[in-house]
C-alpha cells in the first residue's frame, strides 16, 4: 500500500497577454502582494499563433511569462486561478480586460496551467477549474505533448521554462537546507516548509 505524502511545494508561474506594456507593471505589484515579487521572466513577444482574443483586446497583442519568487502548495493552484480572474475584472474598463492572466505551477516533472474550460486531457481540480498538462521534463528539456499549445511548445519558450525549472530546483534545494538546520536546532520549522524534502 502506498503511503500519501504532501508534495514538494510549486514555482507559481503566469501568462500574461496584454496590449499595452503598462498592464504587466499591476498584474506585477497586485501579484506581488499575493504570492513574492517577480523573479523570472520571459522577453515581451508577440502574440499572434491565434486572434481568438482580439474582438476583447484589439490586435497587436504581446505575452510575457513570469515567475514569482515564493513558492506554494500544488494544490492551491484553484485558489490562485480565482485570484488572478478577480485581478483581471479588477484591470477591466467597461466590460473588456486589459490582460488575459492564466496562472499555472511549475515543478521538476511538469508544467500545468489553470484553465476554466474542460478537455479531456484536463482534470478537474474543483471550483470550476482544471489542470490542463502542458509540458513534462524528459530527457534534459521540458517537452510538449499533442495538445500543447504551439507557443509553449516553440524552442525558445521551452528554454525559457528549463531556466524556470533550474531556478526552481536551487530554491528547494535551499529550502531543504534551512529545514535540515530547522530540525538539528529545535527552532520551529517555517511556514510553506515541506516535511519531505527529496533531491532532484
Amino acid at each position: 500500500m502506498s503511503t500519501l505524502k504532501t508534495p514538494l511545494p510549486a514555482k507559481l508561474v503566469c501568462s500574461l497577454i496584454f496590449q499595452q506594456e503598462g498592464s504587466i507593471h499591476r498584474v506585477a505589484d497586485a501579484l506581488g502582494h499575493l504570492y513574492g515579487t517577480i523573479d523570472l521572466e520571459s522577453p515581451v513577444m508577440p502574440f499572434d499563433w491565434t486572434s481568438y482574443y482580439e474582438a476583447e483586446f484589439g490586435k497587436d497583442l504581446k505575452r510575457i511569462f513570469l515567475g514569482l519568487s515564493e513558492l506554494i502548495a500544488q494544490d492551491a493552484l484553484v485558489d490562485v486561478k480565482h485570484n488572478t480572474c478577480r485581478l483581471e475584472q479588477e484591470l477591466s474598463s467597461k466590460g473588456k480586460r486589459s490582460v488575459n492572466i492564466d496562472p499555472g505551477i511549475l515543478t521538476a516533472e511538469r508544467l500545468v496551467l489553470a484553465s476554466g474550460k474542460n478537455f479531456p486531457h484536463r482534470i478537474y481540480l474543483g471550483r470550476g477549474v482544471y489542470g490542463d498538462l502542458t509540458l513534462v521534463y524528459q530527457k534534459g528539456s521540458f517537452c510538449p505533448l499533442p495538445w500543447t499549445y504551439p507557443d509553449y511548445a516553440s524552442q525558445e519558450i521551452i528554454e525559457f521554462w528549463n531556466r524556470v525549472r533550474r531556478s526552481y530546483l536551487k530554491k528547494i534545494k535551499f529550502s531543504a537546507t534551512i529545514l535540515d538546520i530547522n530540525k538539528v536546532s529545535g527552532c520551529r520549522i517555517k511556514p510553506g516548509m515541506t516535511d519531505s524534502v527529496s533531491s532532484q
